[in-house]
């Protein structure tokens, strides 16, 4: 089975939550329309004023996806049980 890696966009002030809520739809438009292994994608209120985008892709599609998209970070991503 492939690695997967977490891009990770971060969003900060009072339109946080938003905004990373408005991002999950464009990352989803971006999967169907580059026809992307894995459809995982998700938004995380971390705190007040800051919340994060994701994305979750395999490694062999992750130089082409953050070139395109421009992530803030990435981290391996570990499926949970």
């Amino acid at each position: 089975m492939e690695k997967k890696l977490k891009l990770i966009w971060d969003f900060y002030g009072p339109d946080a939550s938003p905004t990373a809520k408005h991002h999950e739809i464009h990352l989803k438009q971006f999967i169907e329309r580059d026809q992307l292994k894995n459809n995982i994608t998700g938004f995380i209120d971390v705190e007040p004023n800051y919340a994060v985008a994701f994305l979750v892709v395999d490694e062999s599609e992750m130089i082409a996806v953050r070139d395109a998209l421009k992530p803030h970070r990435g981290e391996w991503h570990t499926e949970e049980k």
